[in-house]
């Protein structure tokens, strides 16, 4: 970092150098940006998270121009945290480049070695048993089938990868037929303590936490993503909903003045309009 106050013109002109050098800026404790400078890890966290969602929304909607903007955001976010852990003297943007990079080389021998692996199925079971072999040799005790799945997942996405994990050694249903039943019958279990004499808050959260595990294992069963799938329910939800306010709005009414009859034959006339 030169002395004196940055300017446009003093930046590099390269993109990702001239885009480091505006974060390391940023983060400069003279010239700095105070809001940047009282950042951290944890505090940085949530944001980055975010913006994972924000490109996955500009995908979904086929939005190119979108999309780059949203992934120049998620750059930012790296860079960010490579900054933070710079100052920290613990790494790098660099560091974090090549570590990925050595990364991708090792986990494809197929394209970087002698390996055969002909399609995505076999290169999915050889890039988890490589996961394994690295969690192992990290790990000072035997690594167990679950080591590694964050806990800061959004739990469908967690619920679904832990039943991977669990199925690759075996503990699993062959076919759908269980899995349906097992959601019939932690709904009949869910019923019976809602039916109960006094109702437990925190037993109906519990029982209603095995229906969605179970529900995210069928959708696994069906090769269907449940974040994936539960966030186009929620989008045709919104639009459905939002007809229902537009056609009320029209007569000069509300939501909150209509009755439930009539906001469901809206509702109905909506699903015939999708």
């Amino acid at each position: 970092m030169t002395s004196g106050k940055p300017t446009p013109e003093s930046l590099p002109k390269e993109p990702l150098p001239r885009l480091l050098a505006v974060m390391a800026w940023l983060r400069d404790r003279q010239h700095g940006c105070p809001w940047d400078i009282d950042q951290t890890f944890r505090t940085i966290a949530p944001y980055t998270i975010e913006e994972a969602y924000e490109v996955a929304d500009a995908i979904e909607r086929d939005d190119l121009p979108a999309l780059k903007e949203e992934l120049g955001d998620l750059l930012l976010q790296v860079v960010y945290h490579s900054q933070i852990a710079s100052e920290a003297k613990a790494f790098g943007f660099d560091d974090v480049a090549a570590a990925i990079a050595d990364k991708m080389v090792d986990r494809h021998p197929h394209v970087f070695g002698d390996l055969d692996i002909k399609t995505a199925d076999a290169q999915t079971v050889s890039w988890e048993a490589r996961k394994a072999a690295e969690r192992a040799a990290r790990a000072e005790t035997p690594a167990g089938a679950l080591d590694g799945v964050a806990r800061a997942l959004p739990a469908l996405m967690r619920a679904e990868k832990i039943q991977k994990r669990a199925a690759r050694v075996g503990f699993d249903w062959a076919t759908i037929g269980p899995v349906i039943d097992k959601i019939e019958e932690e709904l009949h279990e869910l019923r019976a303590e809602l039916e109960a004499g006094k109702v437990e808050q925190a037993k109906v959260a519990d029982e209603l936490g095995d229906v969605l595990f179970a529900v995210a294992n069928l959708a696994r069963h069906c090769k269907v993503d449940p974040e994936v799938a539960l966030r186009a329910t929620n989008d045709k939800f919104e639009k459905r909903f939002r007809h229902i306010e537009r056609r009320l709005a029209e007569a000069g009414r509300k939501p909150a003045d209509a009755s439930l009859e009539e906001m469901e034959t809206l509702w109905q006339e909506a699903k015939t309009r999708a």
